[in-house]
């Protein structure tokens, strides 16, 4: 993150600055100049460090706002709450001067956040186009495959130029700010991955950072509860669509019919690919295989390019539909097919529990674990047999969450 003086983030995020031993703005902000740097923004007290601004966010489990102590006596210079009384509490427990810490005061945490966020990347934007460079932010959403897609995409751009992508998956309306917020002015390229619950939340996410460039991978069962029916999923995935800037480049899964059909609704140009082969998609795999480690080894076709024969750098048949789905969000980007090819065929696993093959003891552990629904626990499956080869296969499972209606019928599938 671009250091912030704690007037700018008062700005960016429509809330007042309280100085240590004042009140609100007024003469509080003579006694406090304003000009406090914080370096980097966070959200769990157990992550700050000298210079951080932590911000107090009401959880299902934990109130934020107890926790400004913690993130005080570990160097946070300041703090973005909504119960400033609730602070003063906490700090005088933990018997500290309960107006010691800088506080910018907002009536929503989550929402200041996000605001400091778009604020932080139109900047990023705006300064980057008067240097004559670009700053390409990129993204993916769909049922499964949103971190490992964002783990290839990491790893082309990366060798390129700066890149900033989430950790694990940062892809909700607290992680996509904080991601976006890791973002300076020597970074080139913004991965983010867009995740959903309801309606509405992808939208909320792409006000935070417009599209230059946005994937959807297949259309599943993943979070149903939440959206009452497949075409449900369909809808609410098809908002980082709708997204886009208006020049920007859609990169959509000719295999699913849901995914091709968002075509209609992109404001600019649209690259299609197709793990089956579809020779009318923009970038396609033939002849796929399986070797002994069961990693896919394919012809991969680019659009003004020769095919060239790549070994993925990660196992399962599914994920050549994700490293498609990388190789196209780089193309939008800007690199050309040599450049994702090469970086591509380096590319490997990056998030832990996500088809991890370890050999413990003469055991061998595929570590699936992340999360699961119908589309990923199938995709693991179909791994297995190539994974194992003659071994004996022991399958551990636990149940599916958030899969509504469908519930019964896709565990009984399982």
């Amino acid at each position: 993150m671009s250091d912030r003086t704690l007037r700018e983030i008062a700005a960016m995020t429509g809330g007042v600055l309280l100085a240590p031993g004042g009140d609100e703005a007024g003469g509080s902000l003579q006694a406090h100049d304003g000009v406090t740097r914080v370096t980097d923004v966070v959200t769990d007290s157990r992550q700050a460090a000298e210079g951080s601004l932590f911000v107090a966010i009401v959880g299902e489990r934990t109130d934020g706002h107890r926790h400004v102590p913690q993130a005080a006596a570990a160097g946070a210079r300041a703090a973005l709450v909504s119960d400033v009384e609730a602070v003063r509490a906490a700090m005088a427990e933990a018997g500290r001067d309960p107006e010691s810490l800088p506080l910018v005061i907002v009536p929503d945490t989550v929402a200041a956040l996000g605001g400091l966020a778009r604020s932080h990347l139109a900047q990023l934007r705006e300064q980057a186009s008067s240097r004559g460079e670009t700053l390409s932010v990129v993204a993916m959403t769909g049922s499964v495959g949103k971190t490992t897609t964002k783990d290839l995409t990491r790893q082309i751009l990366a060798a390129q130029a700066p890149t900033v992508a989430p950790v694990a998956s940062f892809n909700n309306e607290i992680g996509l700010p904080l991601t976006v917020l890791r973002a300076d002015h020597t970074t080139r390229y913004l991965v983010l991955e867009m995740g959903a619950s309801g309606s509405g939340h992808i939208a909320y996410l792409t006000s935070i950072a417009p599209l230059d460039a946005a994937a959807v991978l297949m259309i599943g069962h993943a979070h149903m509860g939440g959206f009452g029916s497949v075409d449900g999923v369909a809808r609410a995935k098809s908002e980082i669509v709708t997204g886009l800037l208006p020049t920007g480049v859609a990169v959509l899964n000719l295999d699913d019919p849901r995914s091709a059909a968002m075509r209609e609704l992109a404001p600019g140009r649209v690259l299609t690919f197709s793990a089956s082969g579809d020779p009318r998609a923009d970038l396609r795999a033939s002849a796929v295989e399986l070797d002994e480690q069961a990693h896919a080894v394919l012809d991969l076709h680019l659009p003004g390019a020769r095919p060239e024969r790549l070994r993925l750098g990660l196992p399962g048949r599914h994920n050549v539909t994700n490293a498609l789905a990388a190789a196209g969000l780089a193309l939008a980007a800007g690199l050309d097919p040599s450049q994702v090819l090469q970086a591509l065929a380096g590319a490997g696993l990056e998030s832990p529990h996500r088809m991890d093959v370890r050999e413990c003891g003469g055991v061998l552990v595929i570590d699936d674990s992340y999360n699961a629904n119908i589309d990923s626990m199938t995709a693991a499956l179909e791994a297995l047999p190539a994974l194992a080869g003659q071994r004996r296969r022991v399958v551990i499972i636990s149940e599916m969450l958030e899969l509504g209606s469908a519930s019964h019928a896709d565990h009984t599938r399982t």
